[in-house]
Parts: structure tokens; sequence; C-alpha cells
């Protein structure tokens, strides 16, 4: 094994040494003879409270089993799942400092969704499709992939599904191991650095291969993927990046769960070189926990990740991290949650140095940063102040405000990753601004949401002196349906 290792290219070599330790690590975990005193509720898992780091389902969460339907005739028909649905948003956007030249633009966005997934019945065979239609109307601006991208398909793969391989865990749920091959959509870890991105009207997409030992319920599980992304092309099928892969080993240690849950993980990105397109080569290995504090109200989530590599010619060393606390007054009916959190990202210090410290964002989502979609996961300070709660069951509000500072101010300032400004001199500084949120969230009926929002962005110094914008209002009404 020794000998093996050491004819092994470095990253691959990296990449084995990590998947060993994550999976002696899981197996550890699982030898325990005594069940957790707490874990009663028949799952390891627990749903983080932080806000906008819920991933989404598998199956995705507007599908449907066919025997859940009410049909007589697929009442029996348990190895089907189903599902339609179609989202409507009009956005108001004065000055949106993500265009060049902007004024007011009112687009409305329509997005469409179908899914089949075909289970069970074939084991250990099984397949998913899933279909979205993405357009745009009635906006002044050029027709972009953020917003269009017509009959895409963003889930097409086979899998290999072995329900009880691996037997089951201490309290009685299967471990399965699965494999997956094909163009697939996913949310991993806290969705900032791998996600679906589900806000943006187009979805982010990969190809290639999806692997997991155990599931979300069991004390321990590791993912693993090796996918191209795609290119999203408006009307026309889409298509890989060109030589682009990321690779991606992630843990979940779930045993203690009623304190904390453990993320280790370790993603990789490689770019070969192309005409116009220098060698990339990034190791990002990290760590996230997430849990409660017993029955106190509060919550907690802490994500860090280093990353190391080389760009060209010049060595990457970045750095990232998230944290959250929050408070749950449980006793009050309308749930109140305050947080406070804060997010850092590293820029680039010097160009002309051998050392490129920006830190790469991967194919994470934009939301949680900025409602406006200004802010992405590079070359960013960040704190915010939250607020949520729930006046009724089908009513949740949520507000904030947070503030953003560049953490070089020589490096390119990346606006929601649609545009990019740079001030090499610094002498703009640092602060971008200042954004005030408020949303509510109605559930009309099981299958039907509404959501309406507002966020008013006060620019600082840099916004001023390169954007030329004073402040942006942006709202939005969103209406969600489900058919099945």
């Amino acid at each position: 094994m020794k000998k093996l290792l050491s004819k092994t290219p470095l990253n691959h070599r990296f990449l084995a040494q990590t998947l060993g330790l994550l999976i002696l690590s899981a197996t550890a975990s699982s030898g325990a003879e005594t069940t957790p005193k707490k874990i009663t509720r028949g799952t390891f898992y627990q749903a983080p409270q932080s806000f906008g780091t819920q991933r989404a389902t598998d199956p995705p969460v507007y599908s449907r089993n066919a025997s859940e339907l009410g049909i007589d005739s697929l009442l029996n028909q348990k190895w089907l799942d189903i599902g339609l649905d179609y989202r409507f948003r009009y956005e108001y956007r004065d000055d949106d400092i993500r265009r060049v030249n902007a004024s007011l633009d009112q687009p409305m966005l329509h997005r469409t969704r179908a899914y089949i997934g075909i289970r069970d019945i074939l084991d250990p065979f099984r397949f998913a499709f899933e279909m979205q239609d993405s357009r745009r109307e009635n906006s002044q601006y050029v027709r972009d992939n953020r917003d269009v991208n017509e009959f895409a398909v963003t889930r097409l793969y086979g899998e290999l599904y072995f329900k009880n391989l691996l037997g089951r865990d201490p309290i009685g749920n299967s471990r399965p191991f699965n494999v997956r091959f094909g163009i697939q959509n996913f949310d991993f870890l806290d969705r900032r650095l791998l996600s679906n991105n589900d806000w943006r009207n187009t979805a982010n997409t990969f190809k290639g291969f999806l692997s997991s030992i155990g599931q979300e319920s069991n004390d321990w599980q590791v993912d693993f993927l090796a996918v191209q992304p795609l290119n999203r092309q408006k009307y026309d099928w889409d298509n890989a990046v060109p030589k682009q892969w990321v690779y991606g080993i992630i843990g979940h240690l779930r045993t203690w769960s009623d304190v904390v849950s453990v993320e280790p993980y370790y993603l990789a990105m490689n770019q070969s070189p192309l005409p116009g397109v220098v060698d990339y080569q990034v190791h990002s290995p990290g760590m996230r926990l997430y849990g409660v504090v017993g029955s106190t109200g509060l919550d907690y989530d802490f994500s860090a990740t280093y990353q190391t590599g080389r760009n060209g010619s010049r060595t990457v060393q970045a750095y990232a991290g998230t944290f959250e606390v929050g408070y749950t007054q449980a006793s009050n009916p309308w749930k109140p949650r305050f947080s406070l959190f804060y997010g850092y990202a590293s820029g680039d210090h010097s160009p002309n140095d051998n050392k490129d410290n920006r830190f790469q964002r991967f194919y994470g989502f934009g939301r949680a940063w900025s409602a406006n979609d200004y802010i992405t996961y590079q070359n960013v300070s960040t704190p915010t102040a939250r607020l949520e709660i729930k006046p009724s069951q089908n009513l949740r509000l949520d507000m904030n405000y947070s503030a953003y500072w560049l953490d070089s101010a020589t490096d390119i300032f990346s606006v929601g990753n649609v545009i990019t400004v740079q001030d090499k001199t610094g002498r703009s500084g640092k602060f971008l601004g200042g954004e005030y949120d408020i949303r509510a969230r109605y559930a009309w009926d099981s299958k039907t949401e509404v959501i309406m929002g507002y966020s008013y962005f006060q620019s600082g110094g840099y916004v001023k002196t390169l954007l030329h914008r004073d402040h942006t209002n942006f709202a939005y009404f969103q209406l969600s349906h489900r058919f099945f």
C-alpha cells in the first residue's frame, strides 16, 4: 500500500488518505454497543437551526409517492415518485448594483419542474429524471443563464442501491450503500460550497459520480463525489465545463447529535489548462459543527475551510469560515429566534506576489449572504443580526441587518457573480455597505406558498466610488405551487 501511494499524484494521494481517515472515524463511532440515551426519535439526524442551511430533500420536496395521491389504481405503487411544480416571481429592482448601467427593472421569472423517480421495484437498480424550464420576461436587460435555461435536464441518473448491505445502526435503521452516475443536482454541508441554488431561477447541475455509505438517519455517513459542473445554456442542452472536475469526501458523525453533529470534509477542484485558462488546482479540507445546547434554547453552527493548491504559477493559500449562534424562546407562542452570524472569506492580498489568497467559493448559493444577491463567498467579511418569528402555523417572518466589508481592498469584488469591479490602488476602501431585509412566508395551503420581501441596500464608500450608487431597493412577490 505504501509503495502504491508513493506512485500516486499528490492530489490523489491526499484524497485517498483523507478518505481513509473519514472511514476509520465513522467506523469507530459505529462500534458503540449502547444506544445514546437521548436518541428517541428514530433517527440520529438533527436539522440545523441556522438560517438558510437546511438542505434540499432527496427526492425533491415537491414530489410525492404515487401511493399517497389518493388514486385507487396507484394505492400500491410505492415504487414510483412523481412531482410537478411551478414558481412565479415578480421583482422590483431599483438601481441594482449588479448592472453596469442600472435603473428600474421589473423582471418576471417563471420556473417549472417535473420529476419521476423509480425505486424498490427493480432494486438494486434505481432511476431518476427531472427537467426544469426557466424563463424571464419584462426585463430591459439581455437574458442571461442566471434567469433563463429552457428545458434543462437537472437530473438523469441511474443508481445502484443496496439497502441492507452494511447492516443496521444502533437504533435499527438500515445502513445502505449506493452509487449514482449521470446528471445530478444536490445540496451538501451548509450549502455555501455546494448547492443547487434554489433561489436563483436556474439550477446548478453536475455530471458524474455520487456515492454514499449510510443515510441521513444513521449515526454516521460518508458521501463521495466526482463530478463535472455543467454550463447552463439558455436555449440549448447544458454541457460540461471543459476539463474541470470537482471532487469531495464528506463525513457525517451523528452519534452525539443531540449536542453536536460533526461534518468533516475535503473538497477539490481541478481545472486543466485551456487556451486562455491557466492550470488551477485547489484542495479544501474543512470542518463543520452544529447543534443545540441542551434545553437552553441556544443553537450554533460553525464551519472553517482551509485551501491550498496552485493557480498557474501562484500558490493558493486561502481561508474561510462562518459562525452563527441563535436563541429561540420556546415558551413564546411566536417562537422568536434571534441570531448573530459572522462570515469571512479571504481575498487576494497582493496580485504581484507568488500567493493567491482569494477563496474558491466552488458552487455554493448566495441568497443567505444577501437577499439582493450582491455578495459571494469570497473576499468578504460580514456580520449579520437576524430575528425570525412564527406568528401562526402558516406564517413565518424574518428580518435582518447585514454589513459588508472586503477582506482585501485591492482584490476584486464579485457583485453577485454577475460583474466584477476592482480598485488595485485600494483607495476606495473596504466598506461595501449595509443591507436591511424583511421577508414574509405564508403557506396558503399544503401545496401553495406565497412569499413577499423587501431589501434596502445603503452603499458604502467602495460602492459609491466604483459603482456610483447611493442606495438600491429590491422588492419581490413569489408564488409557488406543487400539483401533487
